[in-house]
């Protein structure tokens, strides 16, 4: 099955790390372009640009820049997100805080489906990815509040862009990992054990994803074989937000 994405041009935010590294390296694997952005430098693909994607000119130019080197954009992979320990509980979450989170997990992706969508639609099609999360359908006394609002609005948004832009081809779904062993987990949890033993009991798999068995389903939205699938709630979580109770 391999070249499932020969001649696709792929831009995949948040990519020098986590779910969007690990997508990058394979996405280049089935054959496509990848231009990989992030705000830290190294972000993977063959042409890696570090873009502030909460910033309107940037991402608009960066879409601008990557159609008139290619000639076309197929795949939009907005995955870039933020999860800082100071979003917590509302009662103890900051303005700037919650704003920060929204910002970038959501604003951004607000941006790069503005800007990337009529590339889309100049090409004859295309997929969208939206990286949203287990959290925006389902709710946890452990709270991280403007993150799982975020990605409930990431959600909707993709729902919504799914349904609208359909029938020029263009195909928008909301990617809802659960817990992914990433750095941005790892140090979320580091300095808390207990809260990461609490979440990890209610995962009937009883352990959290890799980064790699989430960019397999990525790869599976971008390429041509979810070309019926649409403005989904794709979940990709282990079974953890259909658990009642977890095996011991």
């Amino acid at each position: 099955m391999a070249g499932r994405l020969e001649g696709k041009v792929c831009v995949i935010t948040g990519a020098a790390g986590g779910i969007g590294s690990a997508s990058a390296e394979l996405f280049m694997e089935e054959g496509a372009t990848v231009v990989g952005v992030d705000a830290l430098p190294g972000a993977s693909g063959q042409l890696w640009v570090e873009v502030d994607v909460t910033d309107e000119e940037s991402v608009r130019d960066l879409y601008a820049h990557v159609a008139e080197r290619y000639g076309h954009i197929d795949v939009l992979f907005n995955n870039a997100g933020i999860s800082p320990p100071d979003d917590v509980s509302i009662l103890h979450t900051e303005l700037e805080a919650w704003q920060r989170v929204q910002d970038v997990n959501l604003k951004s992706v607000f941006l790069c489906c503005k800007y990337g969508l009529p590339h889309l639609i100049a090409a004859g099609g295309g997929s969208v990815i939206n990286t949203a999360s287990f959290v925006a359908v389902m709710g946890a006394a452990t709270s991280q509040i403007s993150y799982t609002a975020s990605k409930g609005g990431v959600l909707s948004l993709s729902r919504e862009l799914g349904v609208e832009f359909a029938r020029q081809g263009v195909r928008v779904n909301a990617l809802c990992p659960g817990p992914v062993n990433t750095p941005l987990l790892q140090k979320l949890y580091a300095g808390d054990p207990e809260k990461a033993a609490r979440r990890l009991v209610h995962v009937p798999m009883g352990r959290f994803a890799e980064a790699r068995e989430i960019a397999s389903a990525a790869l599976f939205l971008a390429s041509d074989e979810s070309t019926y699938v649409n403005a989904t709630t794709f979940l990709v979580d282990g079974g953890l937000s259909s658990a009642y109770t977890t095996p011991l």
